[in-house]
């Protein structure tokens, strides 16, 4: 699936990609709304269509990803909330024997996240993948998400990566086909972000189902 003679950097996504995406769809999907609901002394069904209209409108844009951006819309401490449900942070399999054996290969690793870095902060402190990695950057360092074609530009400014020796992955399609079109020559989908949920199919690209289809990083080139 990847000839790593011709990788010197991997991108990795962090939500979905390294960590199981199930927190993240349990927090926006059921924990915010029942937690908005019960500010405002309603039952969560008279409110959750709204959410999830306004959420949606927002989808793609670097707000969507803004944890202040939707603790002023709401009204809410969004990083209090998240902490609420902590507990369900969680690595996708072989996540981390995956992140060291890229160490002990010498392949850079790069997280590259539209997550807020209070987010970051939560995840990393719940399971310190972040000594993993050799940097670390979110989109709003850059003010512009990943689906933006500025982020791409502004990411090899500062990290210098060759395209051509990049493998990205990442669970989000839209995301693999910025990358695709910026010019990164190898890149990955995740089949099954969500642990809660069915394994997703691909009609553009190649989907992971586990880190051990790409373990062997020191296999004859």
């Amino acid at each position: 699936m990847v000839n790593w003679g011709q990788i010197d950097t991997v991108l990795l996504d962090m939500d979905g990609t390294l960590l199981d995406l199930h927190f993240d769809n349990f927090f926006w999907l059921h924990h915010l709304p029942r937690r908005y609901a019960e500010q405002r002394n309603v039952h969560v069904d008279q409110v959750i269509a709204g959410l999830y209209q306004r959420m949606q409108a927002k989808q793609g844009t670097l707000d969507w990803y803004c944890t202040d951006f939707w603790s002023r819309e709401f009204d809410l401490d969004i990083i209090q909330l998240k902490n609420e449900i902590g507990h369900l942070i969680d690595e996708r399999p072989l996540a981390r024997v995956f992140l060291e054996t890229l160490g002990r290969c010498n392949k850079r690793r790069i997280l590259v996240t539209n997550a807020h870095r209070n987010s970051v902060d939560i995840k990393f402190a719940r399971t310190g993948i972040d000594t993993l990695l050799d940097l670390v950057v979110s989109s709003h360092d850059y003010g512009t998400p990943k689906e933006d074609q500025q982020f791409w530009h502004k990411l090899q400014t500062a990290t210098r990566f060759d395209p051509a020796r990049t493998l990205f992955i990442d669970d989000s399609e839209a995301i693999l086909e910025s990358a695709h079109q910026f010019g990164i020559a190898h890149v990955l989908g995740i089949e099954k972000p969500d642990s809660q949920k069915e394994a997703r199919v691909s009609q553009g690209f190649t989907m992971l189902n586990s880190f051990a289809q790409i373990l062997d990083l020191e296999q004859p080139q």
